[in-house]
């Protein structure tokens, strides 16, 4: 299947065409673990993760890195500035840095592993490439693209690169003015930026080490260049990377990483958009406060609505959360979860090959046209209403678009076959029954209250045209 994705460093959908045949490597720039990841940090490894299952489902050996920075990510990315997030994390919660990267790593991973993601191939921490991230600025030291602040670190010198900023169409005449906000008047140029910070002589910090320059800390876009190359080589396949990233982050990695590698470093960088939040701007920590996978959970709503809600949108657009998208969704994922559920039930047949292959390279075609998800769910609305497949082809499609999209449609369909296979005691059938007298009688307010008190009780009471059914809540 050919395979098109949009290359943000050419502004073009391109023919994807491996550096190995058969094989892709690529590298996605992975949570800050100072806090609860937010549902639009969760959006983007969505999509690393709808991308990895594409090439799998196109044959393809994949190996993907997914950093965890855990230290030298300032609060001001803009201009190198402001307290390291791990320590303010630190700082907040009144335990060591070490303690915070355990525990928000693990939400994270809780959060990862409750949408369905595939873990990467290697997850390396920052702290654990130090050698790597010093070797890396020694590197570009050596080659004449650095100069020390005193008292503040070493820096990039972006005017050395005549390329910069090439990855949003731009350039280092075209980012001078108003590059950064709170531009440091020691630099050279206002978009230079810190490879190694000096650890305050007023304070010690947590996380600091020994290096040529003085004892400190690396800075952010160092670590991701130094992993990269030591994990996939000089040179690989693709780097994705939320939209946020591709202006400051990943065009300074781009310029500490093509001096070493004497080529270009990486064929094709992906970046996806934001969600918006209720005010219609980006979701971010940053501004206090933020929803995360919690706040659905005490919801009641499924993981696999979050899922169901990215994959309906594309990875280029905005994408605007509500609780009334969310319970659209709700209710238009679990009927389709329904749908299955009968199919389980049903007299399946036996499975069609040719009919299968057809509505299974439908959706490839659409995932590898860059990523069309939600292409894919209208072929999954086409799929259930098709008078012409039996069950048993139905049922085998949307184990494939498990492993396409993730939505675990066949595990949640289980699910609810034995839960209504689980006979209601005597109690909620009483109640149930007393509910359908209420009805007969117009006593509505009754039916209601005994609705709420089988709900109560842990029983979801389901009415159709041949009477009612008690489902046990899962």
């Amino acid at each position: 299947m050919t395979i098109r994705l949009y290359n943000t460093l050419t502004r073009k959908l391109e023919e994807f065409k491996p550096l190995e045949p058969g094989k892709v490597g690529f590298y996605s720039c992975g949570p800050t673990v100072y806090h609860y990841t937010h549902l639009g940090n969760l959006r983007t490894f969505l999509h690393n993760d709808f991308l990895k299952r594409m090439f799998l489902a196109n044959g393809y050996d994949v190996r993907h890195i997914m950093n965890i920075t855990d230290v030298g990510h300032l609060t001001n990315d803009e201009d190198d500035s402001g307290e390291d997030k791990m320590e303010k994390g630190a700082a907040r919660e009144n335990k060591s840095v070490w303690d915070i990267a355990k525990f928000y790593k693990g939400e994270f991973l809780r959060d990862f592993n409750d949408l369905n993601m595939l873990p990467p191939t290697v997850m390396p921490h920052a702290t654990d490439y130090i050698a790597e991230q010093i070797e890396l600025v020694q590197k570009l030291q050596d080659l004449g693209y650095t100069y020390e602040i005193p008292g503040d670190g070493i820096y990039y010198d972006t005017s050395k690169f005549a390329a910069y900023g090439a990855l949003t169409g731009g350039s280092l005449s075209g980012n001078r003015a108003g590059a950064r906000v709170g531009f440091n008047d020691a630099k050279r140029n206002p978009t230079d930026f810190a490879l190694w910070k000096f650890s305050p002589t007023e304070t010690k910090r947590q996380m600091e080490w020994d290096s040529p320059w003085g004892i400190g800390f690396p800075g952010w876009h160092a670590e991701c260049s130094a992993m990269s190359m030591k994990l996939l080589g000089n040179h690989f396949d693709i780097h994705t990377g939320g939209e946020d990233l591709s202006r400051v982050h990943h065009a300074n990695e781009i310029a500490q990483s093509e001096p070493i590698t004497g080529a270009p470093w990486v064929n094709t960088w992906l970046h996806y958009s934001f969600l918006l939040d209720k005010s219609g701007e980006k979701m971010a920590k940053s501004k206090g406060e933020f929803l995360g996978m919690d706040a659905l959970r005490k919801r009641g709503y499924d993981p696999m609505v979050y899922r169901y809600v990215v994959a309906m949108g594309h990875y280029q657009s905005q994408l605007a959360f509500s609780w009334e998208t969310m319970d659209a969704a709700a209710n238009g994922y679990m009927n389709l979860v329904r749908r299955v559920a009968d199919l389980l039930k049903s007299d399946v047949g036996t499975h069609d090959e040719s009919a299968y292959n057809t509505w299974h390279d439908k959706m490839l075609a659409a995932m590898s046209d860059n990523l069309k998800t939600s292409s894919v769910l209208v072929f999954v609305q086409d799929i259930v209403k098709s008078g012409e497949l039996n069950p048993a082809t139905k049922i085998a499609l949307f184990e494939f678009v498990d492993r396409l999209l993730g939505l675990q449609f066949i595990d949640r369909a289980k699910k609810l076959v034995a839960l209504e296979s689980e006979t209601a005691p005597a109690e909620i059938v009483a109640l149930a029954e007393s509910r359908v007298a209420a009805k007969a009688n117009k006593d509505w307010a009754t039916a209601d209250a005994l609705r709420t008190q089988i709900d109560t009780a842990g029983w979801t009471i389901l009415d159709g045209k041949d009477g009612y059914k008690l489902v046990k809540k899962s």
